[in-house]
């Protein structure tokens, strides 16, 4: 069990000496669905999913699928997709599957046709041809939609391990018009604040604990 000495201040009182120990053990007792979040741990060395915030989509017997929500590429979708509508919109990169394939998650439902439910509320996918037209009518409705190249991909019983080993906590309230929003610069940071105790200590951990 890791534990960490907050306070090295000791005391001698009757004998005995006093030290202040919090349990920074990773993990919490939320079991991953559909439409949960997913909050990698401090230290986890991978280039993807480096302190990555992760909405997951699936989640079955057979495997589990989501989108990274928290890294970004510096090209506009403009830049992939010619004469698209000028919308503010980001650019999300959502995993290392199908990284030349673009993918949308959005809150518009029917308004897209063949669009499929997700979870929270949520929808993916959907006719692109929909998709340009609504954003033509109404740019401000880019507020309701996310794109992502690329999607995150776990085989049968994966993800169940990779939590086992606490290399994610799952959140379980977190509402569609968070997992849509992409003004955030610091979504794993101030997830991790929220849980309070033990979990908004590990948010000030350096990436490199060599940097400590």
């Amino acid at each position: 069990m890791l534990s960490l000495i907050l306070e090295n201040h000791q005391r001698s009182y009757n004998s005995f000496i006093f030290v202040t120990v919090i349990d920074f053990n990773f993990e919490n007792n939320s079991k991953p669905k559909a439409g949960s979040i997913l909050v990698s741990e401090p230290f986890l060395s991978d280039d993807y999913f480096s302190r990555s915030v992760i909405f997951l989509c699936d989640h079955n017997s057979e495997g589990s699928y989501g989108f990274v929500l928290n890294k970004y590429v510096k090209n506009d979708i403009g830049d992939f997709i010619p004469d698209f509508p000028n919308v503010n919109t980001k650019l999300s990169l959502g995993g290392p599957v199908e990284t030349s394939n673009l993918f949308y998650v959005h809150s518009m439902g029917d308004e897209i046709k063949d669009s499929h439910p997700c979870a929270n509320n949520l929808f993916i996918g959907g006719n692109f041809k929909t998709v340009r037209e609504l954003f033509e009518e109404d740019p401000s409705k880019a507020n309701n939609l996310r794109f992502f190249i690329g999607y995150s991909g776990w085989s049968e019983g994966q993800l169940d391990k990779e939590i086992e080993e606490k290399s994610w906590i799952v959140l379980n309230n977190i509402s569609p018009e968070q997992i849509l929003d992409t003004s955030s610069e610091s979504y794993w940071k101030d997830l991790m604040e929220n849980l309070g105790g033990k979990f908004k200590v590990m948010s000030s951990f350096p990436v490199n604990p060599s940097d400590n």
